[in-house]
């Protein structure tokens, strides 16, 4: 193989890996203000969070799984918003046992209250101005 062509291969093979990188960080950046909203939205609401046996107030809930998303954030494990809610937002690590979302009377798996709130957002960000 001659130099020109070497060179013109690793050039082409920076480049690709150049705009992975690239692309990978701007998908971590859009993952972490979908996190940072989802996080928003339940410090925000006057529902209730179902932890290990009791019921915390709103504020109290996003501190714990704020705690819990810079963890495994440090991890390397958190990749997405849908991570963050498997990962993060579903059950207790000590316990095993699944987070709930009181809002009012009703009643639902904190992981679905998320994901749904996460969808209206995605279908929100996908309409046009």
């Amino acid at each position: 193989m001659d130099k020109l062509v070497k060179r013109t291969m690793i050039s082409i093979i920076v480049a690709i890996i150049l705009s992975v990188g690239a692309y990978a960080a701007e998908l971590l950046s859009v993952s972490h203000a979908e996190i940072a909203h989802l996080l928003d939205y339940l410090s925000t609401s006057e529902c209730e969070f179902y932890r290990n046996g009791s019921w915390y107030n709103a504020e109290a809930a996003r501190s714990h799984l704020e705690r819990k998303y810079q963890y495994l954030l440090k991890k390397k494990v958190i990749r997405s918003a849908e991570d963050f809610i498997a990962k993060a937002a579903t059950q207790s690590s000590m316990s095993g046992e699944a987070y709930q979302v009181r809002c009012g009377k009703d009643i639902f798996p904190c992981a679905a209250w998320l994901s749904s709130e996460l969808e209206r957002l995605r279908q929100k960000q996908a309409l046009p101005p």
